[in-house]
């Protein structure tokens, strides 16, 4: 942690620009940047106090970087994550490579079930260790903010359990660590009152975890429209807002229950309809792809070109998981939604910056560069930020600063 202010000079800065009414950016105003050719940002005490072009106004810092040209931007914001979990599932993918599906695989007591267990028998203190390891590897590939669910307990204690991990992070972070209430996700065979128990659930949970969303995966072989009505019903009830897994495999229904909640985000979208990306472009919902699980199951991709083409905002997550999506990187994710989704450099990067800080409710905090936001700044390797959509396993940024919190990669 650096004491004071420092200064990042001689640097390609560059950012999204909000729009002046806030919320997400929209349609083509996603492939707009900000760019200081030869620029500088000024951190103090953790927050950005001045950004712009040449060099810094004379003044004592505690600390220069020379950036050398290459690029600063805002750390990664990663809106979709299940990084909380215990145990492995490296077994799976040869049945995958065998030929089993995702669908398969968890019918037969696998997938996310199996985590279910792993969960449901580790401390806390076992979970919140291993989340803070993950959320280092995350920070060494460029992510700042994170989104963390709950989702691998199903009953109430270890969704509780899994909550207090992750808040207990949260507590210790230098970037914002926010949980999500994944109260619908597998069906517990044991359990015919579990909607009912996650309802009740709910209300104590977002007392725990004020602002925090509830989310649901709606899919065959998991929760039906019906049993996802039933929960967003209480969450209207409480005031607590909506997320969803919508479309993944099919096409059930969810994106519309999601759009007739407002929902603050409707995620995964592979199997979207034309209709249903109309209908998402056209409402104040920010559609969330996940393109590591087209990489990592079936080579299919959320239609973001033609979300983005009909106005709509597009946020892009990693969807680190034990088992559809093996990745904690969410520059990865931005080049496969370059590559697989046709996005520009300018549309991914917006898409994991400011529109997914739009999704966790935070971009008055993080996801661009301007006075008063927090210094969750990366220097990349790069003098051309394009490289980081376009570049495939690259080594991560050279410098990450989280809010004053350094760390510096080793060659």
């Amino acid at each position: 942690m650096v004491e004071g202010s420092i200064a990042i000079e001689n640097a390609r800065v560059v950012t999204c620009v909000p729009p002046a009414g806030g919320g997400p950016l929209r349609g083509e105003a996603m492939g707009s940047l900000r760019v200081f050719e030869r620029g500088h940002v000024v951190v103090e005490r953790g927050i950005v106090s001045a950004v712009g072009d040449g060099p810094a106004a004379s003044r004592a810092v505690s600390m220069r970087v020379d950036a050398r040209g290459r690029v600063v931007m805002p750390a990664l914001v990663d809106c979709h994550t299940h990084a909380c979990w215990a145990g492995d599932r490296w077994q799976e993918w040869e049945m995958k490579r065998a030929g089993a599906s995702y669908l398969d695989i968890l019918k037969s007591g696998g997938g996310i079930l199996s985590t279910v267990a792993a969960v449901r028998a580790a401390p806390r203190e076992a979970l919140a260790s291993r989340l803070a390891e993950r959320l280092a590897e995350m920070r060494a590939v460029g992510t700042g903010a994170v989104e963390v669910k709950t989702g691998y307990g199903l009953d109430a204690a270890t969704e509780l359990k899994m909550l207090e991990a992750i808040l207990a992070v949260q507590a210790v972070w230098p970037a914002p660590v926010v949980p999500t209430l994944l109260l619908g996700h597998a069906i517990d065979r044991d359990n015919p009152r579990q909607v009912d128990d996650m309802c009740a659930l709910l209300e104590q949970a977002s007392d725990l975890a004020p602002g925090a969303a509830v989310d649901a995966y709606c899919e065959e072989g998991a929760w039906t429209v019906g049993m996802c009505r039933t929960l967003f019903e209480k969450a209207r009830r409480l005031g607590v807002p909506v997320r969803i897994h919508a479309d993944q495999f099919n096409a059930l229904g969810a994106l519309e229950l999601a759009l007739e909640f407002g929902a603050r985000s409707v995620d995964h979208l592979e199997a979207s309809t034309a209709e249903g990306i109309a209908a998402l472009a056209a409402s104040r919902s920010i559609g969330v792809a996940l393109p590591v699980c087209g990489f990592a199951l079936d080579g299919r991709h959320a239609d973001g070109r033609a979300l983005i083409d009909r106005g709509g905002a597009l946020a892009v997550a990693s969807n680190w998981n034990p088992g559809s999506a093996p990745s904690p990187s969410a520059a990865f994710a931005a080049a496969l939604a370059g590559k697989h989704m046709k996005l520009t450099a300018a549309e991914a990067i917006c898409a994991v910056t400011h529109n997914a800080a739009c999704v966790l409710g935070l971009e008055r905090q993080c996801g661009s560069i301007a006075p008063g936001m927090r210094g969750d700044l990366i220097v990349l390797p790069h003098r051309d930020e394009r490289a980081l959509v376009h570049e495939v396993a690259g080594p991560g940024p050279d410098l990450s600063i989280l809010a004053g919190d350094l760390h510096v990669r080793v060659a």
